[in-house]
């Protein structure tokens, strides 16, 4: 049973980062990142931005995450290599929507393809998104608002997939507490949960 187990595991994650190999993290049109363009500072160290893209997830998860950033011309920068599949990012402080995530490559590809600007996700497998060192963003209805004040948000993670307010029955408006449906009538609705889990 141990045994079964082991291979069990090797499978899932081998097939996580077979998913995550196949994304394309140089090419600015089909970015294989979330919509993270991190410009921080020079003076942001390595261990600085290793730290902070941890603290987006559970410390079982963000502990063997890889960890990535972007360089100034939006390349992928590899700052620590993964084993479990979950890709962890830095974000940028100072600009709204780039918190700092953990994500799955299922998640990881729900974000390429909306900062693609695909008409819907090409995922086939719901995805999980931690962001429990809180974030900022635009709107929860309109998944291209650029313009709105930002609205803070505490720590929560997502389940990144097409969840339909009528028949969950959850609300599509921004809550301190349990859950609720972000961009709800959008094809990236998904389920926003307050807290950790």
């Amino acid at each position: 049973m141990k045994l079964k187990k082991r291979e069990l595991s090797f499978f899932l994650v081998a097939t996580a980062m077979l998913l995550v190999g196949e994304m394309n993290f140089g090419d600015p049109v089909e970015a294989g990142t979330p919509v993270q363009n991190s410009t921080t500072e020079t003076s942001d160290t390595t261990q600085g931005k290793i730290a902070r893209a941890m603290s987006a997830g559970p410390g079982d998860i963000a502990r063997s995450a890889r960890i990535i950033d972007t360089d100034a011309e939006g390349n992928t920068v590899v700052l620590r290599a993964g084993s479990n599949g979950f890709t962890c990012m830095p974000g940028d402080p100072k600009v709204i929507g780039e918190p700092p995530m953990c994500v799955d490559a299922a998640s990881l590809q729900w974000f390429a393809d909306a900062k693609a600007h695909k008409p819907k996700p090409t995922n086939t497998v719901p995805g999980i998104t931690y962001m429990l060192a809180g974030a900022t963003q635009r709107s929860d209805s309109d998944p291209n608002d650029k313009t709105s004040p930002a609205i803070t948000v505490g720590p929560h993670w997502m389940i990144m997939w097409p969840f339909d307010p009528k028949t969950t029955g959850l609300p599509t408006r921004h809550k301190p507490t349990g859950a609720y449906i972000m961009w709800a009538g959008s094809p990236y609705a998904h389920m926003h949960i307050m807290g950790r889990p």
